[in-house]
């Protein structure tokens, strides 16, 4: 995965498949403490990844758009591999399903009877996330 011309190699795996594998100029990764992008020659790290959208650049403009809901991110001086729970392309997201997995998502929630006030729980975040994802 070495750099070349000023693009780094941004690979995205989940459990059952390579999602995505390419040389590319940034990537933009929803970080468990913020957002934080990738550029050749980043300091090497390891962060959480929450829920939420990866933005692949290709010059100055998004590329790809990938929906991942969460995993681990290692950036080395080869490039940034993204290992995720699950990850979907983001014009694949069939709004509709998203939508309806929040609802059901929203009522196990509402169920739980040890639930704590304000605070959603992981599926909610994550379907709440998807939802977001696919009406960008």
């Amino acid at each position: 995965m070495a750099e070349k011309e000023g693009k780094i190699k941004v690979e995205i795996v989940t459990p059952v498949k390579l999602l995505f594998s390419e040389s590319t100029n940034m990537v933009v990764i929803p970080g468990g403490e913020g957002d934080f992008g990738v550029l050749v020659g980043h300091a090497p790290m390891i962060s959480q990844v929450r829920a939420g959208t990866i933005n692949i650049y290709n010059g100055d403009k998004v590329s790809t758009q990938i929906f991942v809901e969460g995993g681990i991110a290692e950036v080395t001086s080869e490039g940034c591999i993204v290992l995720a729970e699950e990850a979907v392309r983001v014009v694949d997201i069939d709004k509709k399903v998203a939508e309806e997995r929040l609802l059901k998502a929203l009522a196990a929630q509402k169920s739980d009877k040890n639930h704590v006030d304000g605070l959603n729980a992981p599926e909610v975040v994550a379907a709440e996330a998807r939802v977001s994802a696919a009406q960008s």
